[in-house]
């Protein structure tokens, strides 16, 4: 089973997508305290990994810091564990794979640079409110013993973090510019896999294309 794995995802890639499954535990610590849902730098690195992994690579690496969370291992804001999923902002967490999808495919799809970086970060941070506001009124509504309104809980899920996670949009597209060129791949690196034949992918992050 991992022979298969392995053919199916270079070890190189698997290094990349648990790199960024760590950045993403990371910034789950790196945090201001917000009532409900705490403000961190986990969207950086989701957003990072959309950007530099591409769509597949970079949701698979949140996929596996989810997964790594449902386990038991603290890595969330607030711990860890299966019953985290009753917590209001998990929806966030869940968006956060959503959204690294959307920027990854908008990304690897065009030539590369600011504007596109930006609109694909946009992408991202559109879905992981859309995702974690409806999560977060659902479970403050029928699981918290003081259930928001309408209007409370898009002021204390969505305009609290809005002016931070935009900056981080900008700051992302930036950053990941920067570092493409000491990726493997260089500016090839974030584009779409192809497939080459029985077992093998071009990897996002793979070798220049000749």
């Amino acid at each position: 089973m991992s022979g298969t794995v392995k053919k199916m995802i270079p070890v190189k890639d698997l290094a990349f997508c648990a790199l960024f499954a760590a950045l993403t535990a990371a910034g789950a610590f790196l945090r201001i305290p917000v009532p409900y849902v705490p403000f961190t730098l986990q969207f950086l690195f989701t957003n990072l990994a959309g950007l530099l992994l591409g769509s597949k690579r970079g949701f698979i690496s949140i996929c596996l810091y989810i997964f790594i969370g449902l386990t038991g291992i603290p890595v969330f804001a607030q711990g860890g564990g299966p019953a985290y999923v009753l917590q209001p902002s998990f929806g966030y967490i869940a968006g956060f794979a959503l959204g690294t999808f959307l920027t990854g495919l908008i990304a690897e799809r065009g030539e590369i640079g600011v504007k596109r970086y930006i609109l694909a970060g946009f992408a991202g941070f559109a879905a992981v409110f859309a995702l974690g506001l409806v999560y977060f009124y659902l479970i403050a509504t029928f699981c918290l013993e003081k259930p928001l309104g309408v209007w409370e809980t898009f002021v204390t899920g969505f305009l609290l973090f809005a002016p931070g996670d935009i900056l981080i949009v900008v700051a992302g597209a930036i950053i990941a510019l920067r570092l493409r060129p000491f990726l493997p791949g260089g500016k090839t690196a974030g584009r779409t896999p192809v497939r080459r034949g029985k077992g093998s992918w071009n990897s996002p992050i793979g070798k220049k294309a000749k």
